[in-house]
């Protein structure tokens, strides 16, 4: 995998779609090399659905809730529940990490599709929490800022994992 983000043009699709794919490529190299274990693994007491695993299904579902069920106003099929709403995070724990990365991938190169026949001023089919209808461009920034963000949380749990820093 080759990581950049630095566009292939300076537009600002180019801009934002490189960058999406930075922080997804972030979230499947902290992964990298760390045991099915550690990538189950809850080490903050406070936090017992933040792991490795759950995260990553975390992320998975935001985009596909902002994508699918926002954006082109899907039903919502995701996996919470009003009783679970934090579900995508608990489940991923007896999901493989490695299948957990291939659906993740899978589900990006659909989306780059998808985002590629859109406009990005084009607005969503439902309306946010505020009832305002979002463009394809404030989800795209919202799917950056919440991965990069999470990014955050995936480097300290591989550090509290197994020691692993940097990328």
């Amino acid at each position: 995998m080759t990581r950049t983000d630095m566009p292939p043009a300076w537009d600002e699709r180019a801009t934002l779609t490189t960058f999406l794919d930075y922080v997804r490529d972030t979230v499947r190299i902290k992964l990298d090399g760390v045991s099915p274990e550690d990538a189950r693994s809850a080490p903050l007491p406070g936090s017992p659905l933040m792991t490795l695993c759950g995260l990553v299904s975390h992320l998975r579902w935001v985009e596909y809730y902002w994508l699918q069920v926002v954006f082109l106003g899907e039903e919502d099929e995701g996996p919470w529940t009003e009783e679970e709403p934090d579900r995508e995070m608990s489940m991923a724990v007896g999901i493989p990490p490695a299948r957990l990365l291939q659906e993740y991938e899978e589900q990006s190169t659909r989306y780059r599709e998808l985002v590629a026949a859109h406009g990005l001023e084009e607005k969503a089919k439902r309306p946010s929490r505020d009832g305002r209808h979002v463009t394809l461009r404030w989800i795209l920034m919202h799917l950056i800022e919440e991965t990069a963000r999470h990014n955050g949380h995936l480097d300290i749990l591989r550090e509290l994992a197994d020691g692993s820093t940097g990328v």
